[in-house]
């Protein structure tokens, strides 16, 4: 006999300019866990991460492929449930990039400047950068929709600085020939992965089938949705701590001019 349906689920993940390829690259596990689920299971495709926040904040995606600052706001203020941890990046740093030419050497230099940062949501574009310039007065904050976005407001010279991952650096910095970036700033602490997390407002023995079926799934399908079957979610509580703290001052980041943070 048949299992009984489990009714209609919706997949997260964050897109960014690759809309098409993330259908693709998902389509083989939303087969399957349609298959497997009896369940109409459609992919909803977020393209940054403030886009993602909103739909996680409001519990609309039952499954989400989220990278680590996503990760850890849906544990800590939506309740979602990480269940594996996705493939890449485990040693990722949060960095500030300018100009090679830039004359400034430390992060107190960008006192009174302009900076870039990512969308909330982004452990290495938004929070860590932000507790990093706690203390600094700035001129303005930008808010960039992607971390290549961040890179041309740098290379147009309209950001003194620009935040981002140690991996997007060296993913979008080639595709600005001619201009040379250098890395002003690296934070300390190791970036954990990203989770494949479910919603605590799935029914509990739904929840147990999705992680079952996630569990099980061929080597290829799972390599291609970018996750790991055989190992425990990452620790995100540090991430938390940090997403906590900056939460309460991140409100003055849409003020411009500034200052946009109080002294130590």
């Amino acid at each position: 006999m048949s299992p009984p349906s489990s009714g209609q689920l919706t997949i997260g993940v964050i897109s960014f300019e690759e809309s098409d390829r993330s259908v693709e690259q998902y389509s083989e596990l939303q087969n399957y866990l349609g298959s497997t689920l009896r369940s109409l299971v459609e992919l909803e495709p977020a393209y940054n991460e403030l886009k993602a926040l909103d739909q996680i904040k409001r519990k609309r995606w039952d499954i989400v492929f989220a990278p680590p600052g996503l990760a850890a706001i849906a544990i800590s203020q939506a309740q979602y449930v990480p269940l594996f941890p996705t493939e890449g990046a485990l040693k990722t740093r949060s960095v500030i990039i300018v100009l090679k030419e830039n004359p400034i050497e430390n992060l107190d230099r960008l006192a009174g400047k302009t900076i870039a940062l990512g969308q909330p949501g982004s452990a290495t574009g938004y929070y860590l950068p932000i507790y990093n310039l706690y203390g600094l007065t700035l001129a303005e904050v930008r808010l960039a929709a992607t971390p290549k976005n961040v890179l041309e407001l740098i290379a147009n010279r309209e950001v003194a600085a620009g935040a981002m991952s140690l991996a997007e650096f060296n993913q979008y910095r080639s595709k600005f020939p001619g201009v040379r970036f250098r890395i002003l700033h690296t934070d300390s602490h190791i970036v954990p992965s990203g989770a494949v997390l479910v919603s605590s407002d799935l029914d509990p023995a739904q929840k147990d089938k999705i992680r079952e079926a996630l569990s099980k799934v061929s080597p290829a399908i799972a390599s291609s949705a970018g996750y790991i079957t055989n190992a425990p979610p990452p620790d995100y509580q540090y991430l938390i701590a940090v997403v906590d703290r900056v939460v309460p001052i991140a409100g003055r980041i849409r003020q411009k001019p500034a200052p946009l943070y109080e002294q130590k």
